[in-house]
């Protein structure tokens, strides 16, 4: 995904405390208001950008990963996952996430007060820790991802939607202070983190 798609979704996540102003959304691609209840977001692979989609516009457009449509939904999917080995990766930070891509490799991306950074990690590094991991196998290429948070001792490594990880971002940037961060971003990272539940859908 481009920075500029990652940036869209960062500015709607940062418009309010805790999360987008969502009852005043309207379908990218039909221009109906889209109640906070049915709001899905679309992968335009086409155009490498993120859509909001009404619930008919969602269940229309969706399209799984051997379809030829250029419009992907992004799942709501969360799991909880064991610890990962996400070290070699070589992301030289703790606070990040990987997106697989289609083509079998996998895109990384750490939080930072600019926004997120991107990092490529070796494949073969990423293939050994699918392997230590099975579950990462299932992830859905460009619209799910591997979220850990290993800073200062936490051990938290979820699959999520990347509308999460884009959640995550804008917390990072609406509360980091100076150089180091300050006193208020990783209590609120860790917020973001307890917020998290699981669900299979």
């Amino acid at each position: 995904m481009t920075s500029g798609a990652l940036a869209r979704v960062i500015r709607q996540a940062a418009d309010q405390p805790g999360g987008r102003g969502e009852d005043a959304e309207r379908c990218d691609l039909c221009a109906a208001p889209v109640p906070a209840d049915q709001h899905r977001h679309l992968l335009d692979t086409a155009a490498d950008q993120v859509l909001c989609a009404c619930q008919p516009c969602s269940l229309l457009f969706a399209r799984d990963a051997a379809s030829e449509g250029h419009y992907r939904l992004i799942p709501r999917r969360r799991l909880r996952l064991a610890p990962v080995p996400t070290a070699p990766l070589g992301v030289p930070v703790g606070l990040a996430f990987f997106v697989p891509r289609a083509d079998g490799g996998v895109r990384a991306h750490y939080p930072s007060p600019a926004g997120p950074t991107r990092w490529e990690p070796d494949p073969e590094a990423w293939r050994e820790t699918v392997a230590h991991c099975p579950e990462l196998a299932t992830l859905a290429a460009d619209v799910e991802a591997l979220l850990v948070n290993t800073v200062q001792g936490r051990e938290q490594h979820w699959i999520v939607p990347v509308d999460d990880c884009f959640r995550m971002v804008a917390v990072v940037r609406r509360e980091w202070r100076g150089l180091s961060g300050g006193s208020r971003v990783w209590p609120e990272v860790d917020r973001f983190f307890a917020g998290l539940t699981e669900r299979r859908d």
